[in-house]
């Protein structure tokens, strides 16, 4: 007996060694889904109080958690009170992540925070350092408050014309949580979103507002309101200067494009104001960036509008915030390696400052292991539903699913239980990042000590 209880013993010691950080990170989100999915099955989450479909509940749950948007059942009518709070409580754990929600109510009721759970912080709100983490993570859920408390009243006041008090209420709350984890659900009914407030200054200013701010990253955000990181704003960090100029770019760029394409289609923005269709451009050209609102119809854009927006969704957000994608410093890492590549020079070097070979390294395997993600999943989809969507339909969707960002040209409902729960694990995989979900699954290995003789071959 005494033999039976030390070995399961080393394997509990085994287990834990096991369980890494990034695993716990992972699970997390894999818990959340689990437990959101199955309460969303029940009766009293539903309009018409019946069990819901496993799929369509695990599918809504999954695309709550990974902050997406992507919907099979609409929102504002086929779950109860009861069913878009839960839902929008887990875009709000998704959002942040379950760690920092946790530490949240630690701080509360002055419980101490272990360092591996601050470790484990650490990795869920993917910033580089430990030390001040508290600190870091007490600013941010500050930061979430007042964002999302001040979007509430905005967005409030402005439903308040069109709805009774608290019906303008519920519908603030849960937009403004939705815009700033950049989830991209609403409860507006008939699966459309904003398009009814296209031309709408409040609206649209309120909810490109959020979803910019939460889709920057909390270290950046960190960053402009502490007392200590403002005063050494004259040299901001090389992370903080990607972020910004790259967000800001992007943002102008899309718009631009957008607004040339889709100038004279009547079915988009041809036959609005000028105030609206630069409104309807700067919106489209946020809201790929992960967060799923759209004041247009995906489904009458132009196919180059389409692709742009796909390559918008494939870049995402920020590193440390609620969007998704392979984010904005990835994107400039890879570009910057590839344009150094071409000139035939080696080392990376961004605002006179060298990025080192791992982070490289990094950022080439986050891009090649996405295109893989779409690549197989478009085909899966494809394979599925046979002749039913078009090919760029069904790019369309799998972009937006490993972009988080909910986006869609109208096929989600009508997809079928393979197709939905291929998207399902792209969207997983999009959250919870690349690299991460590799190394929760296969864990890191440790470097070889034979090192093997190199030889040329032809590339190219």
């Amino acid at each position: 007996m005494a033999l039976l209880t030390e070995s399961n013993l080393q394997s509990i010691r085994k287990a834990k060694r096991k369980l890494t950080p990034i695993r716990i990170v992972v699970l997390s989100f894999l818990g959340l889904i689990i437990t959101g999915g199955t309460l969303l099955m029940f009766p009293f989450a539903t309009v018409s109080h019946r069990f819901t479909n496993p799929i369509v509940a695990y599918f809504t749950a999954t695309s709550a958690v990974c902050v997406t948007g992507l919907v099979v059942v609409d929102t504002g009518t086929f779950w109860s009170g009861w069913g878009k709070f839960i839902i929008i409580s887990l875009i709000q754990f998704g959002g942040l992540g379950y760690m920092t929600i946790a530490t949240f109510f630690l701080l509360a009721f002055h419980r101490r925070v272990s360092l591996g759970h601050r470790i484990t912080l650490k990795e869920g709100l993917n910033v580089s350092h430990l030390s001040g983490i508290m600190h870091f993570t007490k600013t941010t859920l500050a930061i979430v408050a007042f964002f999302e408390g001040l979007g509430t009243v905005a967005l409030t006041l402005r439903f308040m014309h069109d709805f009774p008090f608290l019906r303008a209420l519920e519908m603030g709350a849960f937009h403004s949580v939705s815009a700033f984890c950049n989830a991209g659900f609403d409860i507006m009914g008939g699966f459309r979103s904003l398009t009814g407030y296209v031309n709408d200054l409040t609206v649209n200013l309120t909810v490109m507002t959020l979803i910019v701010t939460g889709g920057i990253g909390f270290y950046l955000l960190w960053q402009l309101v502490h007392p200590v990181e403002r005063k050494k704003r004259k040299h901001m960090s090389l992370h903080s200067k990607i972020v910004l100029r790259t967000t800001f770019w992007l943002i102008v760029i899309g718009a631009g494009l957008f607004m040339l394409l889709e100038w004279k289609n009547p079915r988009s923005i041809g036959n609005l104001t000028l105030r609206g269709k630069i409104l309807a451009s700067l919106f489209q050209s946020i809201t790929p960036r992960t967060a799923g609102f759209n004041t247009i119809s995906m489904a009458n854009l132009h196919q180059a509008t389409l692709f742009i927006l796909m390559i918008l969704m494939f870049i995402g957000g920020s590193p440390g915030g609620s969007a998704g994608g392979i984010k904005t410093t990835t994107f400039v890492v890879f570009t910057t390696f590839v344009m150094k590549a071409l000139w035939g020079r080696q080392r990376v070097v961004i605002f006179g400052r060298t990025i080192d070979r791992e982070t490289v390294s990094r950022a080439v395997f986050i891009v090649g292991f996405g295109i893989f993600v779409i690549i197989v999943s478009t085909i899966v989809i494809l394979m599925a539903e046979k002749d039913k969507f078009t090919f760029l339909q069904v790019m369309f969707e799998v972009f937006s699913a490993f972009g988080t960002v909910g986006l869609s040209t109208g096929i989600t409902p009508h997809l079928s239980n393979i197709s939905r729960i291929t998207i399902m694990i792209t969207m997983f995989v999009g959250r919870v990042g690349p690299i991460s979900f590799v190394l929760s699954m296969i864990g890191r290995k440790k470097a070889p000590k034979v090192i093997y003789p190199e030889e040329e071959i032809a590339i190219g």
